[in-house]
């Protein structure tokens, strides 16, 4: 393994680099810098950038890209915190500070896209770790992979919590005339404080608000994944509307929604962050999670109609708007209101003026 003196030799960079204690394929070199205090970088030199999705997988796309691995957006509830742990490292502060890079993505993916087999199927970016987390701003992989995929005639979509990506708008606008380009934001919540707990590494959801906007008024769609809807936390009445008001007013194409989902390696860590800052729920979030990742389908099918209350309410879509073109189909029926005992219920009705909008035109929606 060569490591070229330890050292980075950029004028006025006071990056450095360091031996790696991972087993990492194509390992180029470990850095740590000032700007980014507490997080490591291991540079990797990918072969492959394309993943295929597994045909059993409900995902409604069969390829990825996911220029780094582990997030320091530190998502408590992030579910692809397992990932991590197939490094042999851990799925909690690792994730959110042990990256990986894989600094010729763009240059790997240019091949790949090149090949004659290649049949430009979309890509989905986004769908593991964020690609507008903190580090793209240092490593600037985004505007060659998006190149990349627009000019070889590839549709793709990206989704994120990264303000970041404000500074590529140009390039996908430009990119929108010649393929199919979809963006989401994700943003399940309002509360700032909240926030800032469960979610310490992103840009607030304000700034987020604002880059839906931007986005909207450089002609691009912009759909919003508000998953996860926090049970107890963000599914109440009032965050709900005040989450779907904020959307619509900002511009949002279409809003897929749905609660929170705990998976082995995200679930350990939520429960420990649940324990430390709302230690009255935690035996209800074990009640409500006792079956496995997914909450009870009773509490599912509650939110489901709180979540149609509300998307209605604002005029906003269902679905994220971001991916394939279907037609929609008649929004569902008005929900029926939540019973005593039930996450959130605060003894509310639909509201009885509501009525059922003239159905959207033809659009993308994710799932």
């Amino acid at each position: 393994m060569r490591w070229e003196g330890q050292r980075v030799t950029e004028q006025g960079d006071s990056t450095f680099a360091e031996p790696s204690l991972l087993p990492l394929a194509g390992l180029v070199r470990t850095v740590r810098t000032p700007d980014f205090a507490g997080i490591t970088f291991h540079e990797v030199a990918a072969k492959s950038v394309l993943n295929k999705v597994p045909p059993t997988s409900s995902m409604p796309f069969s390829w990825t890209i996911n220029p780094f691995r582990g997030c320091s957006h530190a998502c408590v509830y992030c579910f692809a915190r397992k990932t991590h742990s197939y490094l042999n490292l851990d799925t909690g502060l690792d994730f959110d500070a042990q990256l990986v890079v894989k600094i010729n993505a763009a240059e790997v993916l240019a091949r790949e896209l090149a090949r004659p087999s290649w049949n430009r199927d979309h890509v989905a970016l986004g769908t593991n770790t964020d690609p507008y987390q903190r580090a793209e701003g240092r490593y600037r992989l985004m505007p060659g992979i998006i190149s990349a995929l627009a000019e070889s005639g590839t549709p793709f979509s990206i989704l994120t919590k990264g303000t970041l990506l404000a500074r590529d708008i140009p390039l996908l606008a430009a990119a929108s005339h010649s393929v199919s380009v979809g963006v989401g934001i994700s943003l399940a919540l309002m509360d700032p404080v909240l926030a800032e707990s469960i979610e310490p590494g992103t840009p607030a959801p304000k700034a987020r608000l604002a880059l839906i906007s931007r986005l909207r008024d450089a002609g691009l769609p912009c759909g919003v994944m508000a998953m996860p809807i926090l049970p107890w936390l963000t599914d109440g009445d009032e965050s709900l509307d005040q989450l779907f008001g904020a959307l619509a007013a900002a511009g949002a194409t279409g809003v897929s929604a749905g609660p929170l989902y705990l998976r082995p390696g995200s679930r350990e860590w939520f429960m420990q962050w649940l324990s430390a800052h709302h230690p009255r729920l935690v035996s209800r979030y074990e009640g409500l999670y006792s079956s496995g990742s997914y909450a009870s389908r009773e509490y599912r099918d509650w939110l489901s109609g709180r979540i149609r209350v509300f998307r209605r309410k604002h005029g906003l879509t269902a679905g994220a708007g971001f991916f394939r073109n279907l037609t929609p189909t008649e929004l569902p029926a008005p929900a029926t209101p939540g019973t005593p005992g039930t996450p959130g219920y605060k003894g509310t009705r639909a509201p009885s003026d509501a009525r059922t909008p003239a159905p959207p035109p033809v659009q993308a929606t994710l799932f």
